[in-house]
């Protein structure tokens, strides 16, 4: 669960420390004080979309920190190779800054927003008015169908299988040219590969033509060069050159063999040196020849360089890319020759391959359909305990209107249908719910939802909007009981959900030195009291209204004793 949230200078929250107990937590407030900025707060420490506007003005960054206990061997924690420290506890912590940036760690750690997230939504589930709109939304009915049914597994399975008809169809579709367009195409690649097939590349001879270009460029003076190193190591008939000099050094000392074995080991240092320069001789030979070239070879070479260039232009910007779309061009060819015997091959693999999706989407209909019939009844179940008795709650099921019938989640089109009094038709949800109805419809599939996950805190924005009377106070009834098994936190207008807290927070907001500043303050028993005759009278309280909201603490507590 959630034990603390430190808040440091988001919006006109300059700091705030909120400890947050066990079971059923509210938070409470004048319209504007707040509380959706503890709301944001918690959004942000998760992982969620944030903005570096919520930075309170003059603050040079906003820190939110949110201390988790009792957290259970999450598959993030495995996959990250993390752990709670030794009390049991998890730190979570987010630091956002005015250039956008984002500070990340848990348990000091760093970690990216995203993995923040995925972390997050292991531990904590926010559900805020904008949730209503979703349920409208028949775009979204069938992910809670599938979250409800947990038939992730077989709809991947199905998406799989699915992929590869779409892959497959690509090809025929690919393939399905006209016989007019075909010709126009095999023109065109007959063109280019008769070019770059008539140019007999090869890879690397641009690098080998430029430089034998530069050699012959500048033979003269390296003829000339060359020439003097060759004197300079071989001499000529007048002249020795270094190895006559050093061959004659070697004749004196092996007149001298025996003397002293200083002079052996001199002479054989010469002679090791003489082979190296006879080497050398040899090597300067060899180049010099290679200087040596007819009149038209650098002719020869300018052109082949030309044409390179040329072909460069259109077919890429080296000799090996040029050969790369050669082989591209061959293909491409071969398959529009070779089509009808690779479409019957392709028609076969689609034949095949829509079989395998079907039978796995009518695996998948029929989980999601026992599925839907678990979920309207647990549904109705749940809007019975909150004062709906008459509602009638239904999953239907369509079939995808195309020519395969499936789509990318399957065969089925789903979408919620109610009636919300008797004798009225099935309709969609959006035609006929009511803010309330929304609401507490809302409500009710967040409930059955949590009961399968493992996060252990829930977070409720406002979901009493619309709400009241008799109504309000089964919400409230029905937070208890969820309370009882994770832990709830829920920002509320209403008295009646205030009092069934188990813990209540103010949200309040003042000014001091020209600064809005807001506090968060968890209430006795004698401020809950004034806060729920606030909610109910607003500023004007009175005994009469102080009493009523002691009834309604004892009420609650006499409730929370019968769960």
């Amino acid at each position: 669960m959630l034990s603390l949230l430190h808040i440091e200078n988001i919006a006109v929250i300059q700091s705030a420390d909120i400890l947050f107990g066990p079971g059923f937590n509210a938070l409470t407030g004048e319209t504007g004080a707040g509380k959706s900025i503890v709301v944001d707060s918690l959004s942000a420490v998760t992982g969620e979309r944030t903005s570096r506007e919520l930075i309170r003005t003059g603050a040079p960054s906003a820190l939110v920190t949110g201390t988790f206990t009792g957290v259970r061997d999450l598959p993030w924690l495995r996959d990250n190779s993390l752990s709670p420290d030794e009390n049991g506890e998890l730190l979570l912590q987010r630091e956002i800054l005015p250039d956008g940036k984002n500070l990340c760690r848990v348990n000091g750690r760093p970690v990216t927003v995203a993995q923040l997230k995925n972390l997050g939504r292991q531990l904590l589930n926010i559900h805020g008015q904008q949730d209503g709109q979703q349920l409208l939304d028949e775009g979204c009915h069938l992910e809670y169908l599938e979250n409800f049914g947990k038939t992730g597994n077989f709809a991947e399975k199905y998406r799989e299988a699915y992929n590869r008809l779409c892959e497959i169809e690509a090809k025929i579709k690919a393939f399905a040219l006209d016989e007019g367009e075909k010709a126009r195409k095999l023109d065109v690649l007959n063109f280019q590969i008769l070019e770059l097939e008539n140019a007999n590349l090869v890879a690397g001879e641009e690098e080998e033509a430029l430089g034998r270009r530069d050699l012959l460029r500048n033979a003269e003076n390296l003829a000339q060069g060359m020439a003097a190193v060759r004197y300079a190591l071989s001499g000529d008939e007048d002249t020795p050159g270094a190895e006559g000099l050093l061959s004659d050094a070697c004749h004196a000392l092996e007149r001298l063999s025996g003397v002293s074995s200083a002079l052996d080991e001199l002479r054989e240092r010469l002679e090791e040196n003489r082979f190296q320069l006879q080497d050398l001789a040899e090597t300067a030979r060899d180049l010099q020849g290679d200087l040596d070239s007819d009149p038209g070879e650098l002719d020869r070479i300018e052109s082949r360089l030309d044409q390179l260039y040329r072909l460069k232009k259109k077919y890429g910007d080296s000799v090996e890319k040029m050969l790369e779309f050669l082989q591209k061009c061959q293909n491409e060819r071969d398959e529009i020759q070779f089509s009808d015997e690779a479409l019957a091959h392709l028609e076969t693999q689609r034949t095949a391959a829509l079989k395998e999706a079907k039978a796995l989407a009518v695996k998948l209909s029929g989980e999601r359909k026992t599925a839907g019939e678990a979920l309207a009844l647990r549904i109705q179940e749940e809007l019975a305990q909150l004062d709906m008795p008459k509602v009638r709650f239904q999953v239907e099921f369509a079939e995808v209107d195309n020519e395969n019938g499936l789509n990318s989640d399957g065969m089925d089109s789903v979408r919620f249908l109610m009636s919300a009094n008797v004798g009225e038709a099935l309709k969609p949800i959006q035609k006929i719910a009511s803010g309330g109805e929304l609401a507490r419809i809302m409500l009710c599939l967040k409930n059955v939802l949590a009961e399968g996950d493992e996060v252990g805190t829930l977070v409720f924005d406002e979901v009493d909007t619309g709400v009241s009377g008799r109504a309000a106070q089964k919400v409230a009834q029905k937070l208890s009981e969820v309370a009882r098994r994770k832990q709830v936190l829920c920002v509320t207008h209403l008295p009646q959900i205030a009092a069934m807290a188990d813990v209540h927070f103010s949200v309040e907001k003042g000014e001091k030195d020209g600064r809005t500043y807001t506090a968060v303050e968890a209430l006795s028993v004698e401020r809950r009291r004034a806060e729920l005759a606030r909610l109910t009278s607003g500023d004007h309280i009175t005994e009469a209204s102080l009493a009523s909201a002691g009834e309604l603490l004892d009420g609650a507590e006499a409730y929370k004793k019968t769960l």
